[in-house]
């Protein structure tokens, strides 16, 4: 299933304060000395327990949490380890080589470079230029044990506010969300396996954590949904965080190569728009209409040409280029599908052996 979603870099808004849930317990009546007056009931108490995790939470993680200025956009970042290497967003660092850090303790900024930027995941890792000896990099969790009703916690520096922490449950686990087009990856952005969460996440939210009350991240904060009936206005308590497992293994790469050399993720090898065709009874047909094979490709060793019109995939309906990527994103590198598509009218299928995304 997709989700429309929006990117989160910062608004010129007025920020909302919100205030963070608690779990209370009423208290009971006392016996009465008369019988026209009673004892007055205790007021609410919070879960001290709770409470505690929250803040040991807090306070063992956001240290973690940095700052980053681009240059035409504000997000967040996690440090990732003590050479100074820090994960976030592809759309926070743009077309960026150079950023100002701001990390939790320190009111001087940073400067660090671009180690690498993989767009197809919206994740990218900068590096400090001169780290301070004592950095603090976060745990990453294990996205295998995930799961829906997990309390998190969303930290970051929504609309500028750093250090900023807001409240939730892990709401589902495996969406594929896809994003829009940019500069830094025109055609579009569809990523596998992310995590819904309900902790608020608001723009300038983008690259920060996601994060269970064992202190370990979870998922790197990346989109807000957007309600397609209310203008593209944000849906509240619908949030997406890249899952850990994936940005482990992208950062690892992109520190180690300086860029990513096994993606996991399955590709056609072709560039595509999304078109409409007019059949000869008149009907009209949508899908993924083929402007680029890449040479040697899985697509071109099949015989899949530009100006192709792909309208299955393994089965799957594709009546656009977001579907093609979405279907795409639900399967592996070296799996073979068939593939059905449209030339001079004419329905043809192919069977396809899945290369690796670039």
């Amino acid at each position: 299933m997709e989700f429309p979603a929006r990117r989160l870099l910062p608004v010129v808004a007025a920020a909302t304060l919100l205030a963070l849930a608690a779990c209370t317990s009423g208290g009971g009546g006392g016996s009465a000395a008369s019988s026209d007056q009673g004892t007055p009931a205790p007021g609410p108490s919070v879960s001290n327990d709770l409470q505690t995790d929250y803040e040991n939470t807090v306070k063992a993680v956001l240290p973690s949490i940095v700052q980053i200025n681009a240059a035409n956009s504000l997000g967040t970042g996690i440090v990732y380890d003590t050479k100074g290497d820090i994960v976030t967003n592809a759309h926070v660092v743009g077309t960026a080589t150079s950023f100002q850090v701001l990390l939790s303790d320190q009111s001087k900024a940073l400067t660090a470079t671009l180690v690498a930027s993989y767009p197809a995941n919206d994740l990218a890792v900068i590096k400090l230029s001169s780290p301070p000896a004592k950095l603090t990099p976060a745990v990453f969790g294990d996205t295998s044990k995930v799961a829906v009703g997990q309390i998190v916690l969303a930290m970051g520096s929504p609309l500028g506010l750093s250090s900023s922490v807001t409240q939730g449950i892990v709401s589902a686990t495996g969406r594929t969300v896809s994003e829009g087009k940019s500069e830094e990856n025109p055609q579009g952005t569809t990523i596998p396996n992310m995590v819904q969460t309900s902790a608020a996440i608001n723009p300038g939210n983008s690259g920060g954590a996601l994060v269970n009350l064992s202190d370990q991240v979870i998922g790197v904060n990346t989109l807000a949904a957007v309600s397609s009936d209310q203008g593209g206005a944000q849906a509240p308590g619908i949030g997406f965080a890249i899952p850990a497992s994936s940005v482990t293994d992208l950062a690892d790469q992109m520190i180690k190569y300086g860029k990513v050399v096994n993606s996991g993720r399955a590709a056609l090898g072709v560039g595509v728009r999304t078109v409409i065709v007019t059949n000869a009874n008149g009907s009209q047909t949508s899908g993924a209409g083929v402007v680029a094979v890449t040479s040697g490709g899985p697509a071109d060793k099949a015989g899949i040409q530009a100006g192709d019109v792909i309208t299955q995939l393994g089965g799957i309906t594709v009546d656009s280029s977001q579907a093609l990527s979405q279907a795409l994103a639900s399967l592996k590198p070296g799996q073979q599908v068939q593939v059905t598509y449209l030339r001079d009218g004419a329905s043809k299928t192919a069977d396809v052996t899945l290369g690796t995304l670039p």
